[in-house]
């Protein structure tokens, strides 16, 4: 399935930045969690990298949260919920069981009664061997899910099934649908790279709109191909010389990415082990060691 999804509104995606590194008038700032923060860690948009845009490393560590490191992950997170909406910490929704996919991709989720949104991204993110960062900072650049739920954004959370030039796809609607189908999506793309955006040199549009030109752009990694097989175009000069507006030719995605990424995870092209331990313990390529031969950190 090919995926194509701008994130949406600029103004709406870049409000969302906003929301997530305050609180909102009279509120105490929440207390950030020992796996994560929601406070800002602003970076200039000149530092953004169109060809590595997140390592290997952080896009695949499905241990990167726990489900209590999520949950309390959701609580922090200043969130303004539309009437009769819930935010992301209190969701529930009842999930149905996924069968596993074969060797290299996703494994069986076993469906719940009632499950917390906090407990649906940490068994999908083991399941498909994606990071619930890179669930979390998804669901925030497409529907801004986390600081302003809708009833909308809940259907289309990840949008997943959303095409630029199309309706989205209802069979697709629901918040568990769209978790676990993103990151079936990402497993997809891993397991086969042979496509339009793949590790090496490859045009990158700015926008939609094909006469908003194109430029090349060195894919350096897996991770990065994946973001944008889902969502594909790079911001344009205009984008990061103005990331809250942009022009008319502006594409906001994956820049969005990296910034929320920056903004509650710190930096997203850091790797947890130094580049002389083999690639696999790095999840380069998506794929991680067998556990026999993970590396001891002393």
């Amino acid at each position: 399935m090919s995926i194509t999804k701008v994130a949406g509104a600029a103004a709406a995606a870049l409000a969302a930045l906003a929301l997530a590194a305050c609180s909102a008038p009279g509120e105490a700032t929440p207390s950030p969690t020992p796996a994560a923060t929601a406070e800002a860690q602003e970076r200039p948009t000149s530092e953004f990298d169109p060809g590595f845009i997140v390592s290997d490393d952080a896009f695949f560590d499905s241990s990167a949260m726990d489900e209590d490191d999520i949950q309390a992950f959701l609580e922090s997170v200043p969130c303004r919920p539309d009437e009769d909406v819930r935010c992301l910490a209190d969701h529930r929704q009842t999930t149905t069981t996924q069968p596993a996919e074969g060797d290299g991709h996703c494994s069986e989720y076993r469906g719940g009664i009632r499950e917390r949104a906090s407990r649906i991204i940490a068994k999908v993110s083991v399941a498909c061997g994606i990071s619930p960062q890179t669930l979390l900072v998804l669901l925030q650049k497409e529907q801004s899910l986390l600081t302003r739920p809708t009833v909308s954004g809940y259907e289309r959370a990840t949008g997943y099934g959303c095409p630029d030039t199309a309706d989205c796809d209802t069979k697709y609607f629901g918040f568990f649908n769209q978790v676990y189908n993103a990151a079936w999506q990402f497993r997809q793309y891993t397991e086969q790279p042979d496509r339009r955006f793949h590790v090496g040199t490859v045009d990158v549009g700015y926008h939609p709109d094909a006469a908003c030109g194109a430029s090349p752009v060195e894919i350096r990694n897996q991770a990065t191909a994946n973001l944008y097989n889902y969502t594909p175009y790079q911001p344009s000069d205009a984008t990061l010389a103005d990331p809250d507006s942009g022009d008319a030719c502006s594409a906001f995605g994956n820049l969005n990415f990296w910034r929320i990424w920056h903004r509650w995870f710190g930096d997203p092209e850091a790797e947890r082990l130094p580049s002389f331990f083999p690639p696999c313990s790095r999840l380069v390529g998506g794929e991680a060691c067998p556990p026999a031969t993970v590396p001891s950190v002393g």
